[in-house]
């Protein structure tokens, strides 16, 4: 509707300017009537004036007022009398003007009654001969009835034919634009809603053959490309997650590999604990209360044997993604209990610094578990001769890359792991995240367990700064969102 109230408002516009240059080229056509009304008055008056002068030398005073009653009774609209300028003269005149009469010039003016009927006076003087002064002075005054009939009836006509175009405009406009235009564009707005909310289906079906058609088939045209690619895309990110989801899992399981050793090692001292107890309930008669330490051993040591193979298949097994607000003290204790082994053969000292205050961060366990794990375990492949490696837990003052969007500066939850290796050149050091880039000696890594865990880090909103010097070791900051203290945050917990 606001449509139609601009259409309607722009017609009447049109049409009053149209209108008005009507009504005043209509009033210049009175003014010129106006003034052939006056031009008359005067020359009729002129010629009563000059026949009475000629009756009055002819025939005197009193034929002229005879000859005036009976002119002033045959014509309705001219009224004749004769006026004394010095007795009693006319309300119309004034002093400047009953000078120039006495002068013998013609005085004229249009006065209204009292009923509003405007009469044309011409006022004249008689001059008897041989006299030097007039001898008498008449006023006739001619009706211009018949002019403001016209004039009023005009204006009328004007004002009425106005009303009835903008009346009759304003009907069509509102009907035309109900029926082309309103309820046409309510359709292509809902269809654009819903287009904008994603929802493509439903053809918009409008016969009309105009810019509105036009307009509603290249919205379904531009429907049809849009559902078209957001089922490309779905397609191309379902293949993507799987290719990432199969690249995590085989980065895993690579992991897993490097773990057996030290697996292996780990159940080493419990499969012997339990062989011995074994050989010596077969193989001699024990008090009962020996026999009851012995089972009791065999069962604690197959419980441990049992936790590290179960660490180990649950580091490698495939679970969809469950993010929750948990400790991250908690998973670098996994960490390191899983890493352990492995760091014990590379003659690696493992150290947690998790402080006094528990660090909250919204992530799912086991991926974080696999992203600290790959960190970690290659910070330990990078000490080839042993050395000490720390993971601190705490929080980093920092300002969110624009890859992410940006951010405020704040403080983050941070998981710092820094070694002693040989550290990585600065020419290599913004190609760590690459894929299957790696600076190990051949069969050492694959090069994917950096990105990764920069993959896994960037789904739970985090990322990684790495810092480095060679010949000083290397120090990764694992940074997840959202800021420490976060109105975000502070609801989880309270929850």
């Amino acid at each position: 509707m606001k449509l139609a109230r601009k259409l309607t408002i722009a017609l009447v516009v049109g049409i009053l300017v149209v209108m008005g240059s009507y009504a005043a080229f209509q009033i210049r056509n009175e003014v010129v009537l106006a003034e052939g009304d006056t031009t008359r008055a005067r020359e009729l008056a002129i010629a009563i004036l000059r026949i009475l002068t000629d009756v009055w030398n002819r025939e005197g005073q009193d034929r002229v007022a005879t000859l005036v009653d009976i002119t002033d009774k045959a014509l309705p609209d001219v009224r004749i009398r004769l006026i004394d300028l010095d007795g009693q003269p006319p309300p119309t005149l004034d002093e400047a003007q009953r000078a120039t009469l006495r002068e013998g010039r013609f005085v004229q003016q249009v006065w209204a009654d009292a009923d509003g009927l405007e009469w044309t006076y011409v006022y004249g003087a008689i001059m008897a001969a041989g006299q030097a002064r007039p001898a008498a002075f008449i006023e006739a005054r001619q009706s211009r009835r018949v002019a403001q009939t016209f004039v009023r009836m005009n204006h009328t006509a004007i004002l009425l034919a106005t009303l009835a175009v903008v009346l009759a405009c304003a009907a069509i406009v509102m009907l035309v634009q109900q029926r082309l235009v309103g309820r046409p564009l309510v359709l292509l707005r809902e269809k654009a809603s819903r287009a904008g909310a994603g929802d493509f289906s439903r053809p918009l079906l409008l016969r009309q053959r105009d810019e509105i058609g036009d307009l509603a088939r290249d919205l379904n045209a531009m429907c049809e490309r849009l559902a078209e690619g957001q089922r490309r895309i779905a397609s191309e990110t379902d293949a993507r997650l799987a290719a990432l989801e199969q690249l995590r899992h085989t980065d895993r399981l690579a992991t897993v590999g490097q773990l057996a050793a030290g697996v292996a090692h780990e159940l080493g001292t419990p499969l012997s604990v339990v062989s011995a107890r074994a050989q010596l309930l077969a193989t001699t008669e024990l008090p009962r209360p020996e026999v009851v330490t012995s089972a009791r051993a065999i069962v604690e040591q197959g419980d441990r044997m049992a936790e590290i193979i179960q660490q180990l298949l649950d580091f490698s097994r495939r679970r969809p993604t469950r993010p929750t607000l948990g400790s991250l003290q908690q998973v670098v204790a996994r960490v390191i209990d899983l890493l352990a082994p492995v760091a014990a053969r590379a003659r690696v000292t493992l150290s947690a610094e998790t402080g006094g205050t528990p660090v909250l961060a919204h992530v799912d366990q086991g991926q974080m578990l696999q992203a600290l794990s790959n960190i970690v375990l290659n910070g330990i492949q990078a000490m080839r001769d042993g050395g000490h490696l720390w993971v601190r837990i705490g929080t980093r003052r920092a300002r969110p890359p624009a890859s992410l969007g940006g951010g405020p500066e704040a403080e983050y939850p941070c998981v710092t792991i820094e070694d002693e290796g040989p550290g990585i050149p600065r020419d290599q050091l913004d190609r760590v995240f690459e894929p299957f880039f790696t600076t190990k000696a051949s069969g050492e890594g694959t090069g994917l367990g950096l990105p990764v865990a920069k993959g896994i880090v960037a789904e739970h909103g985090g990322w990684i700064e790495v810092e480095s010097e060679v010949g000083r070791g290397t120090r990764f900051f694992v940074l997840l969102g959202p800021p420490v203290g976060s109105r975000t945050d502070a609801m989880e917990v309270a929850s």
